[in-house]
C-alpha cells in the first residue's frame, strides 16, 4: 500500500471529526462515535491492528477520560462552591475595583491567571478553571469558554512545570538520536535546553500578541457592535500585558531551563498589569462591556450562567483575601507538587496509590496517578473552602449535586473521544507493518514538503495536539520522526524540534476533548463545534507566524 494510500485512510477519522462538528455543527456526542467507530475499522481492516490491542487502547483511553473528568468535575465544584458561600460576589467586586473594563479581564483573569494554572498543572486545566471564573464574572459562557481555549497556547509548551519538555521531547528522543547526541559530546540535558531556548523565543514572538487577539476576539464575537477596532483600540495595554508575560518567560527558560516559564512569566505579568490597571495607564476612557445578560443571543448562554440574584448580595460580607484563598490555595498546591525539589509529588506519586496496568499484557499501559491530578488538588481546596467560608452541610450539598450533573453528558462524549485517540495512536502495532496513523500522515507531509519543512514542522506538532489533547503526547510521537526530517534535510534538530513543540502548544486551542472538557464547565456540551470555529482563527494565527519564523530561523541555523 503506498505511503499517499495511508496518509489518506490515516486523515480520514480526522477530517470526518471537522466535518461533523465545524461543517455540519453536529454535537460531539454524535460525531465521536461515529469517529471512533471509524478509526477502529480502518484500524483493523487496513493497518492489521489485532481486536485485543484495539480494546487495550480503547481501556487506557477510558482511563483518561475518568482522569479528565475527575478535573472538570472539581473545577465546576470549586466555582459553585464558591457561588454558594459568597465569594464568587466578592471575586466580581474586587475586579471591578481593578478594573471594569472587560477587556482589562480578559489580560488578568483568562491570559495571566490562565497561564500560571498552565505553568502548574497543565492537563487542560486553566480552561476548566478560568471558563467558569469567567462566567461567574458575568462574561457569556460561550465567550469564556473560547477564551479559556485560547489561553492554552502560549504557556503550554512548559506547562505542568515543564513536562511537554521534561516528558515529553525527553522520551520522544528515540534511541538512534540519543546516541548521536552522546557521540557529539552534547548529551540530551543539554540538548534540551537547546530545544527550550529556541521554543521560548518562538513563543515569545508570536505569543506576546495572544492577549491582542483575545480581546480582539470577544469584541468582534461577543461585543455589542461585533468590532475588531473595539479590541484594538486597547491595543497599548494589551501589549503591556503580552510583553509582561513573555520577557520574564523567555528569560527564565534560556537561563532555569523548562521548569519555571509559564509560572514565573505569569507572576510577573500579574503583578505588572494589575499595578498598570489599578492606575488606569494604557486604558482607554471608554470602558467596554457586554450587553445586558437579558439581551445576549441565546447560542452565548447556557445554564452555567450565574443568577441574577447573587448580584444583590453585599459584597462586604467576606474579606476580599478570604474570597480569593482558594484560588491561592489551589495555585500554591498545584506548584508544591508539581516541583522535582520537593517530596510531595513524588508521595503523591507512589505505586501504593497508582494505577499502572498492562492491558492484556499487550503493552498498553493504562496509567492514573488519582493523588497527583489537579482533581485532587481542587478538591482539597473544595474542604478547605467548605471550613474557612463556613459553609453549612445543605449549601455544600448543592453544590455538589449540581456539579455532578455535569459529568454526565461529558461523560458520555469522552468515552469514545479519548479511547478513539488512544486507538489512533497505538496502530503502530500492527500485523501490516505499517508505522502508526499519525506517523504515516507526517511522513507523507515530509515527503512532499523537502526544504519547506520549517513551515510545516510545527503544524505537525499542531496534528498531534489536536489528535491527543496534549502538547506531552505530541512530542512524544513525533520528535523522534522530527529528528530524523530534519538530519535529512540538513536542517538544525533542535530548532526543528522546538517548532514541533510551539506547533503541538497552539494545537491544543482545537483538541477536540479539551473543547469537551471545556464546555462542559460552563454548559455548552453539544456546541463544540461554533467554538471550534472560534479557536480555529487564533490557531491559524499561531501557525502561520511560526511557519514563517520557522523558514527564517532554520534556514539560518543549518
Amino acid at each position: 500500500m503506498s505511503l499517499t494510500t495511508q496518509a489518506v485512510l490515516a486523515a480520514s477519522p480526522i477530517l470526518l471529526t471537522g466535518l461533523l462538528l465545524v461543517g455540519f455543527r453536529i454535537p460531539a456526542k454524535w460525531a465521536m462515535p461515529l469517529a471512533y467507530a471509524l478509526t477502529i475499522g480502518i484500524a483493523v481492516s487496513v493497518w492489521g491492528v489485532q481486536w485485543l490491542h484495539v480494546a487495550a487502547a480503547s481501556i487506557r483511553g477510558l482511563v483518561t477520560a475518568v482522569d479528565i473528568l475527575l478535573i472538570v468535575f472539581g473545577a465546576i465544584l470549586l466555582l459553585n462552591t464558591l457561588e454558594a458561600s459568597g465569594a464568587v460576589t466578592t471575586i466580581r467586586y474586587s475586579f471591578t475595583q481593578i478594573s471594569d473594563d472587560r477587556r482589562v479581564q480578559v489580560v488578568i483573569v483568562a491570559w495571566l491567571f490562565g497561564s500560571f494554572i498552565e505553568g502548574a498543572a497543565g492537563f487542560g486545566t486553566p480552561a476548566a478553571v478560568v471558563a467558569p471564573l469567567l462566567v461567574a464574572l458575568r462574561f457569556p459562557p460561550a465567550c469564556a469558554v473560547m477564551l479559556g481555549l485560547m489561553v492554552q497556547s502560549t504557556a503550554v509548551t512548559f506547562g505542568a512545570v515543564g513536562t511537554p519538555i521534561l516528558i515529553g521531547v525527553e522520551r520522544g528522543l528515540g534511541e538512534d538520536f540519543r546516541n548521536q547526541l552522546e557521540m557529539a559530546e552534547i548529551g540530551v540535558p543539554v540538548f534540551l535546553r537547546m530545544v527550550t531556548s529556541r521554543a521560548a523565543l518562538l513563543h515569545a514572538i508570536v505569543g506576546t500578541l495572544m492577549p491582542t487577539l483575545m480581546v480582539m476576539m470577544m469584541t468582534r464575537f461577543f461585543g455589542m457592535r461585533r468590532s475588531w477596532t473595539a479590541g484594538l483600540s486597547i491595543l497599548p495595554f494589551t501589549l503591556v500585558g503580552g510583553l509582561a508575560f513573555t520577557v520574564p518567560y523567555l528569560l527564565t527558560a534560556i537561563f532555569l531551563g523548562p521548569e519555571f516559564p509559564s509560572l514565573l512569566g505569569a507572576m510577573v505579568g500579574l503583578f505588572v498589569v494589575t499595578f498598570c490597571a489599578r492606575r488606569k495607564w494604557l486604558v482607554p476612557r471608554e470602558t467596554w462591556k457586554f450587553e445586558t445578560q437579558s439581551a445576549w443571543p441565546e447560542e452565548w448562554r447556557s445554564d452555567a450562567v450565574v443568577p441574577e440574584a447573587l448580584e444583590t448580595r453585599d459584597h462586604t460580607v467576606m474579606p476580599i483575601w478570604l474570597a480569593w484563598l482558594p484560588y491561592v490555595a489551589l495555585a500554591l498546591l498545584l506548584v508544591a507538587t508539581r516541583l522535582q525539589q520537593l517530596p510531595l509529588g513524588g508521595w503523591l506519586k507512589h505505586p501504593a496509590v497508582s494505577l499502572d496496568w498492562n492491558v492484556f499484557e499487550t503493552g498498553i499501559k493504562a496509567q492514573s496517578q488519582p493523588l497527583y491530578l489537579p482533581a485532587f488538588m481542587l478538591l482539597i481546596v473544595v474542604a478547605l473552602t467548605f471550613v474557612l467560608h463556613r459553609m453549612s452541610a445543605a449549601a455544600m450539598r448543592g453544590a455538589v449535586l449540581r456539579s455532578s450533573r455535569v459529568l454526565l453528558g461529558a461523560g458520555f462524549v469522552l468515552i469514545f473521544t479519548v479511547p478513539m485517540v488512544q486507538v489512533y495512536i497505538n496502530s503502530g502495532t500492527n500485523t501490516s507493518g505499517l508505522m502508526s496513523m499519525p506517523v504515516a500522515m507526517a511522513e507523507w507531509t515530509a515527503q512532499h514538503a523537502g526544504r519547506a519543512w520549517p513551515a510545516l514542522a510545527g503544524v505537525i506538532g499542531a496534528l498531534g495536539a489536536f489528535i491527543a489533547g496534549s502538547n506531552t503526547v505530541s512530542n512524544m510521537m513525533f520528535v523522534a520522526f522530527q529528528a530524523s526530517v530534519a538530519q535529512r534535510l540538513a536542517f538544525s534538530a533542535a530548532w526543528i524540534i522546538a517548532l514541533q513543540a510551539v506547533g503541538a502548544a497552539a494545537g491544543n486551542m482545537i483538541a477536540v476533548h479539551n473543547v469537551v472538557a471545556a464546555s462542559a464547565t460552563v454548559g455548552l456540551l453539544g456546541r463544540e463545534g461554533s467554538t471550534l470555529r472560534k479557536t480555529l482563527l487564533p490557531t491559524i494565527y499561531y501557525l502561520v507566524a511560526l511557519g514563517v519564523l520557522g523558514m527564517i530561523v532554520a534556514s539560518a541555523a543549518g
